[in-house]
């Protein structure tokens, strides 16, 4: 098990990943919250159900690590901020990220949540706001699908851009039954 930042961590070190290397959609998020942490099953919260609702995925085929690979940015839960969960320690993406990703060949479609994601993997090419970012989310196609996150939290950020149910969520599903025919 990884210690790499044991010291920081105020429930102590639970790695959450699951993938293999027949895995077809690659979910990036942000890092377990205090209830995955508990449970160990990544998603397993209402933010979690709102992403599958999004994709248009079944809990069975999200969960099935031949289908999606699910890789947080920050391994374990980091702990509380004043207005939600702490940023991931960056060194676990730092660490791991890379050597995870190689163990990966067949991943077609990589869903990047939030803006932690985001910056890691876009870098220069991410715009200057989450929004903006989501709003060009076609120019990041065919590798990477960008998303917010689905927390409930994020639902006023959802109303103020309806076009995001209306024109990104239909593209999102499509994506991701693209990827998943490449099994069938």
């Amino acid at each position: 098990m990884c210690t790499l930042c044991q010291e920081k961590l105020p429930l102590g070190p639970r790695p959450i990943i699951s993938a293999q290397p027949n895995s077809k959609l690659l979910i990036i998020g942000q890092a377990p919250g205090s209830v995955v942490h508990k449970t160990g099953i990544p998603w397993d919260d209402k933010s979690g159900e709102n992403l599958r609702n999004w994709m248009g995925i079944s809990a069975n085929d999200f969960y099935n690590e031949e289908i999606t690979a699910l890789v947080p940015m920050g391994f374990c839960y980091p702990g509380k901020g004043k207005s939600g969960d702490l940023p991931p320690h960056p060194e676990c993406a730092e660490t791991w990220h890379s050597r995870v990703l190689q163990q990966l060949p067949s991943v077609s479609l990589t869903l990047l949540i939030g803006s932690y994601a985001q910056n890691y993997y876009l870098r220069a090419t991410k715009k200057s706001t989450l929004t903006k970012t989501v709003q060009a989310y076609n120019e990041y196609l065919p590798n990477y699908f960008v998303l917010p996150h689905p927390s409930p939290r994020n639902a006023i950020w959802q109303a103020k851009n309806p076009w995001f149910k209306t024109e990104v969520l239909p593209r999102l599903k499509e994506e991701v039954a693209k990827a998943l025919a490449e099994i069938n």
